[in-house]
């Protein structure tokens, strides 16, 4: 199927430069945010997420500043619903059977971008076998709209921008700041977002 007989705005078939993505209105999640780091916490992340089909799907890794030296494994695994964001604080609470679970199910859409290296990061924690892992780069690269990360996808598919200014924090210390854990969620909500929006042009 081309892009042609699928009559794709050509909004979305353009690169935005950088410029243009500053000049769009800043946007963060402004849902409820579950910092998972207790076994009650990861019973209400369960339940939340028991009867969703989509998630938004990201991980943090702490950053490696020394020259050779590879990332570990990452510190936090999030998970979005249409209405809760679940940041897991891997180094405090181990990767749960129940979560990997979810991460098995591919009946359950969960959805990011470079989701590869993601799964591979987590499989340092726990042992599990992928299935429905949806790349948002590999619908948009298919399609040839201009666009590469989240910030990119979300300036063209969405009209705002999110921040990355957290990126380069440290995700692996005990107690996240507030910017942490909503960079953490909107990263995971924007990417439920660009699935929908993808879905809507009929794309997915």
């Amino acid at each position: 199927m081309t892009t042609d007989s699928l009559d794709i705005p050509q909004q979305y078939l353009r690169a935005f430069t950088k410029e243009e993505i500053n000049e769009m209105p800043l946007r963060h999640y402004e849902g409820e945010v579950v910092v998972v780091r207790s076994k009650s916490d990861l019973e209400q992340a369960l339940e939340g997420m028991r009867d969703s089909s989509l998630l938004g799907f990201d991980t943090e890794t702490r950053p490696v500043f020394k020259k050779g030296k590879k990332p570990g494994p990452p510190s936090l695994l999030q998970l979005a619903t249409a209405d809760c964001a679940y940041v897991f604080q891997l180094g405090v609470l181990p990767l749960d059977k129940g979560v990997c679970d979810i991460l098995a199910n591919r009946r359950i859409l969960k959805t990011g971008v470079a989701v590869r290296d993601d799964i591979l990061g987590l499989q340092k924690h726990s042992r599990f076998k992928p299935s429905g892992f949806v790349d948002l780069s590999d619908i948009t690269a298919k399609y040839n709209l201009q666009t590469h990360g989240l910030r990119n996808m979300a300036a063209n598919l969405l009209g705002f921008r999110i921040s990355k200014s957290a990126q380069c924090s440290n995700w692996a210390k005990d107690k996240l700041t507030r910017q942490q854990v909503l960079y953490a969620a909107t990263d995971a909500w924007i990417s439920r977002e660009l699935y929908l929006a993808l879905e809507e042009l009929g794309l997915t």
